[in-house]
C-alpha cells in the first residue's frame, strides 16, 4: 500500500471515529463504520446502535452499509471501521462481495478480518492508537455490555 493510499485510509478512518465518538455520547458501544465507493466517495456512515435501538443487529457496519442503500454491485467498495469487524459483519462483507476493509484497531479484539483475507478481501489494518483508547477505555468502563455486543 503506497502512502496516498494509506493517507485516504487514515482520512475516510476519520468518518468512522466520528460516528464512533457519536455512539459513546449516545451510551451505546463505540464502533464506527462507512462504506466508500470505488470512486472514494461515501456511500454511507454509522455507528453501533444495538443500545439506543435495542436493536442487536444494529453493527457499525450494517448501520453503514444500510445508509449506503441498495447498490448494484459493491465490487470496488470499501468498508472502514473503527475496529476489527464480528464475525456477523465480517459476514456482510463477504455476502455482498466488499472488495476492502480498512481496520482502526484489532488490539482489543480481533474478529473475522483473518478469515476475510483468506477470501480475497483486501485488509488494511491501521493500528490506530485513538481508536484502541476508545475501545480499551469503553471495555474497561463497561465490561458487561461489551460482552453483550460480542455475544459472550
Amino acid at each position: 500500500m503506497d502512502s496516498s493510499d494509506r493517507e485516504q485510509a487514515r482520512a475516510q478512518l476519520g468518518v468512522a471515529l466520528a460516528e464512533a465518538r457519536a455512539g459513546l455520547a449516545e451510551g451505546g458501544v463505540p464502533v464506527g463504520a462507512a462504506l466508500y465507493g470505488p470512486d472514494g466517495g461515501l456511500l454511507g456512515r454509522g455507528r453501533n446502535r444495538r443500545v439506543q435501538d435495542d436493536d442487536p443487529s444494529t453493527h457499525a457496519e450494517t448501520a453503514a452499509f444500510r445508509a449506503a442503500g441498495r447498490q448494484r454491485t459493491y465490487r470496488g467498495t470499501t468498508m472502514v471501521t473503527t475496529l476489527s469487524p464480528c464475525w456477523y459483519c465480517s459476514g456482510l462483507v463477504r455476502q455482498f462481495g466488499i472488495s476492502r476493509v480498512v481496520i482502526g484497531e484489532a488490539t482489543t479484539f480481533r474478529g473475522g478480518h483473518d478469515w476475510l483475507a483468506e477470501h480475497g478481501v483486501e485488509i488494511v489494518l491501521l493500528d490506530d492508537p485513538e481508536c484502541v483508547e476508545l475501545m480499551r477505555d469503553f471495555v474497561r468502563d463497561h465490561p458487561a455490555l461489551w460482552s453483550e455486543d460480542i455475544g459472550e
